[in-house]
């Protein structure tokens, strides 16, 4: 982490609302700073270096990482200490799998379903991805990203799936990330909402899935290369 600019993020995010408990409040802070790459994947989280940073004692640093080690973003190591968990090879192929049919079977229903006045707002989250796009803006390319996907997921109109959809939002998150971390690949990220974005619009199930699928498909590829997991799998 870059200490100056990290802890003043790090600290708006723990201390932004005064009526949370401290505990609490670090350990959000902690867990969106990890969601977001803000903390990088395998970056140690020693409690006296985070308790300088954030102005606390280690009290509630240790309570933080030992609950987001029960989540999985955190390992805590025996005489090593902890830092945050790796995205593992299993892992990322285990959510996009599951993933890749959310987004499909959303983009059917959504095409399906989507009115006059819902293809106006889809719209509108399109255009805030174009524009953070534009604008380079990686914090708000991730929040875009998320907004227009979910847009898709409420048009379909099924709680059910909403739900299943919320459940994984966390992890899809933290992939994401690193989905748009190179901007080389930000025009090719801008046809593919495009093309998503067009076949709901215009009511093809077929075209709106397959869309989505070649979406994901790409976001695999593109993790998969940021994190060296091809080069790993091939040297076994």
């Amino acid at each position: 982490m870059d200490e100056s600019n990290e802890t003043a993020r790090l600290r708006k995010k723990i201390y932004e609302d005064p009526e949370v408990p401290l505990r609490e409040s670090v350990y959000n802070g902690l867990r969106k700073a990890i969601l977001t790459g803000e903390i990088a994947p395998n970056e140690r989280l020693t409690e006296v270096k985070l308790g300088n940073m954030l102005g606390t004692s280690r009290t509630p640093i240790r309570e933080a990482l030992r609950k987001l080690e029960l989540e999985g973003l955190v390992q805590i190591i025996p005489r090593s200490g902890a830092r945050v968990a790796p995205i593992t090879e299993e892992e990322l192929r285990d959510v996009l799998e599951v993933r890749r049919s959310l987004d499909a079977l959303s983009a059917r229903l959504a095409s399906r379903r989507v009115t006059t006045q819902q293809r106006q707002k889809l719209w509108e989250k399109q255009k805030c991805f174009e524009d953070a796009v534009a604008a380079r803006d990686k914090a708000a390319i991730l929040r875009a990203d998320v907004c227009f996907h979910d847009c898709i997921t409420e048009i379909a109109g099924n709680r059910k799936l909403m739900q299943v959809m919320n459940s994984l939002a966390d992890q899809t998150y933290r992939y994401r990330f690193e989905y748009i971390k190179d901007d080389n690949d930000y025009q090719e990220l801008l046809k593919e909402h495009r093309q998503i974005f067009d076949a709901v619009c215009h009511g093809d199930e077929e075209a709106a899935a397959a869309a989505c699928e070649v979406h994901i498909n790409r976001q695999e590829m593109r993790i998969r290369s940021a994190l060296g997991l091809e080069e790993s799998k091939k040297g076994k």
